[in-house]
């Protein structure tokens, strides 16, 4: 099986080798990519690689803008320290999505689908059908918060997650600001929100905010590539895109 990586960071890059070789010693690496525009020029001109192994945040930008300018037609296993790309993931060639670090079992798996997959379906890249693939690894199935339970005093009150504008860590305490400007401490960070949020309305624009599709205002364009979103409750501090994830938001606004 010839594997190409994509992968940025080379502790990552070793790991991921060395995990390949201890499972499968017949796995020829093709090559290794830092970049998505040397990922470009790469599919550009070489012969495409049985299985590849991305990860989705690159030196020069995400994984993602790669699908933009080149057909990639063999199958993709993301990998990534962040789990808010998922859907996305699997509107392209994704077979899998593993969270760094990459555990030996979990890779074991994803190889295992890889191969049933190819079988399975047939045809010389072994992709299923975006639909047959959603099904088979339930993320129909999947569900999310529809309300959270918050301290108000001494009560104990819901807040339909309808009624959210965003989340906004401060000095290390998340606070859930709804669309009545009114606020409430969590007892989750972010990350564990976004767990139980509905990425298909919840976008975490940074490391400080979650922020609710439907309480955006505008966004603008900001310096060095970055963007400005302005939201329908005030922020005390600015809500930022990096450049970095810029392509990525824009793809979800426009989901």
């Amino acid at each position: 099986m010839k594997v190409l990586i994509v992968e940025d960071e080379a502790p990552a890059f070793r790991r991921l080798q060395k995990v390949l070789e201890e499972i499968n010693p017949g796995i020829e690496i093709v090559d290794v990519l830092d970049s998505v525009e040397e990922s470009v020029k790469w599919f550009n001109s070489q012969a495409a690689p049985d299985l590849i192994f991305m990860d989705i945040q690159l030196s020069d930008g995400l994984s993602f803008e790669i699908f933009d300018s080149v057909k990639i037609t063999r199958p993709v296993i993301f990998t990534t320290a962040f789990d808010e790309y998922m859907l996305r993931a699997f509107r392209v060639n994704s077979i899998d999505y593993l969270l760094k670090p990459i555990k030996k079992e979990e890779l074991t798996a994803s190889l295992i689908k890889y191969e049933q997959m190819k079988s399975s379906f047939g045809g010389d890249n072994g992709l299923p059908d975006l639909n047959t693939l959603i099904r088979q690894i339930r993320l129909d199935d999947k569900k999310y918060k529809t309300r959270f339970l918050v301290k108000k005093g001494d009560e104990l009150i819901s807040v339909e997650t309808q009624d959210i504008a965003y989340f906004q860590t401060r000095h290390g305490v998340v606070h859930m600001t709804t669309t009545g400007g009114r606020g409430h401490i969590m007892d989750f960070n972010l990350d564990e929100l976004m767990q139980q949020l509905d990425p298909d309305q919840f976008y975490r624009a940074n490391r400080q905010f979650i922020i609710h599709f439907p309480a955006i205002r505008k966004v603008h364009k900001y310096h060095k590539g970055k963007l400005l979103v302005e939201l329908e409750q005030p922020t005390d501090e600015p809500v930022t895109v990096s450049s970095e994830k810029a392509s990525d938001f824009k793809g979800w606004l426009g989901d």
